[in-house]
């Protein structure tokens, strides 16, 4: 079953002759539980198909089912729920909010959509990353590895069906880089959520389930790896 479908998906930038074509007719789609690597060089479209997938940006042409469901056809509201409840989004950068500690962090998309954390699956989701006894210190008061664990925490408490990471590996160090791809694998095997990854790391790509290399917007090559 593809949890995941992109028909014909474009994305220009600007008008006339200032216009950049990030994206030109990409189509794919991506079975339930697949951990997908997206590879491509710098420039080449690949983090603005990632943020399209995660409902950050929107496509010029084309649509984008989730679970049979047209991600562009919800207005924004409802565009804001979907993207909190259905996706997961795992950023180089973090973004946590300075001001709340690691469990706040974690739980904050649930927070906004009005509803309580189920302490049971808290509880073991902090054993998984390994943020015991980390539960209540600030952003600032943990390493670079402990705030992408807790950026991980944060993608994968409402248990959406996709989970997108940009990047996640690229501003730490090889061990703790290592770590993160684990935590991720382990949690697509564990809760059977679709991975995809965008990386510059052919050793992270060559991890994945199927490997598709974007060059220029489009598609150059799609290649499953192990089903």
């Amino acid at each position: 079953m593809d949890i995941l479908k992109v028909e014909n998906l474009s994305k220009t930038y600007g008008s006339g002759e200032n216009a950049v074509h990030a994206l030109s007719d990409v189509s794919f789609s991506v079975p339930k539980g697949q951990f997908l690597a997206i590879v491509g060089a710098s420039g080449s479209g690949k983090s603005t198909l990632l943020h399209i997938l995660g409902g950050v940006d929107k496509p010029t042409s084309g649509k984008i089912y989730i679970d049979s469901q047209d991600v562009y056809r919800q207005n924004e509201n409802q565009l804001a729920i979907f993207r909190r409840r259905k996706v997961g989004l795992i950023y180089q950068f973090y973004n946590l909010i300075p001001v709340l500690d690691a469990v706040e962090n974690i739980t904050l998309p649930l927070l906004m959509d009005s509803r309580t954390p189920d302490e049971g699956y808290l509880k073991e989701l902090i054993s998984t990353l390994g943020l015991e006894g980390r539960e209540h210190h600030l952003p600032n008061e943990l390493s670079g590895g402990q705030q992408q664990r807790v950026s991980i925490g944060r993608a994968l408490i409402n248990s959406p069906d996709i989970v997108l990471a940009d990047e996640p590996t690229g501003n730490l160090d090889s061990k703790n880089s290592r770590e993160i791809i684990e935590l991720l694998k382990n949690a697509n095997k564990k809760y059977g959520q679709t991975l995809i990854v965008i990386t510059h790391d052919e050793s992270i790509a060559l991890q994945a389930d199927r490997i598709i290399t974007i060059s220029d917007g489009t598609i150059a090559s799609d290649n499953l790896l192990r089903k």
